[in-house]
């Protein structure tokens, strides 16, 4: 049994719940509007403050979709109401970060800067040239934007250089030795 799954999805004041006949479940709180189109099998009901999933049998199908829909629902909930964010630290000489309007330009070590345009729904924060903030009400999104700024230069294991989240520990390797 999902033990994710039973746990109720508690709704804060300000945030509203609709679940529409196709369960279509639609969240709208203080910081934006999300949706999401959940399998028809499952049963979602609103009770006053309470949101609960509930799956029709024990099939393999429904117990997969279960905590995962249930979760979803939960990281909506959450996201519009509080929103979600990631720090990413970038370290290396030279290596920088500015804000040039929506856009984010890098300087990572290539022979050319690169610029990032959020897209929409993401908003971008630079407080300062080593540290990027990636902030959102879709925990999907925000965490796929902050990938993305991280792929550009992954850190490397041998001085820590490159791009990283803010709680990221680098695994170190020593370099060669000499004779």
């Amino acid at each position: 049994m999902s033990r994710i799954g039973k746990k109720p999805v508690t709704i804060p004041a300000g945030v509203t719940v609709t679940v529409a006949n196709d369960n279509t479940v639609t969240v709208k709180g203080a910081k934006g509007e999300l949706s999401l189109s959940a399998n028809p099998a499952l049963e979602i009901k609103v009770e006053e403050n309470e949101l609960t999933v509930v799956r029709p049998d024990e099939s393999k199908e429904s117990r997969t979709i279960h905590g995962t829909t249930r979760a979803l629902i939960a990281n909506m909930v959450q996201g519009v109401s509080n929103g979600f964010q990631k720090t990413l630290e970038i370290s290396g000489v030279g290596y920088r970060a500015t804000k040039q309007g929506n856009k984010l330009v890098l300087n990572l070590g290539y022979s050319h800067p690169i610029e990032y345009v959020a897209e929409e729904g993401i908003e971008i924060e630079v407080p300062s040239n080593t540290q990027i903030i990636v902030k959102g009400i879709n925990k999907e999104r925000v965490g796929h934007v902050a990938a993305q700024i991280r792929s550009y230069r992954a850190p490397e294991p041998y001085k820590g250089k490159g791009v990283r989240y803010s709680d990221e520990r680098i695994r170190r390797k020593e370099g060669k030795t000499g004779k």
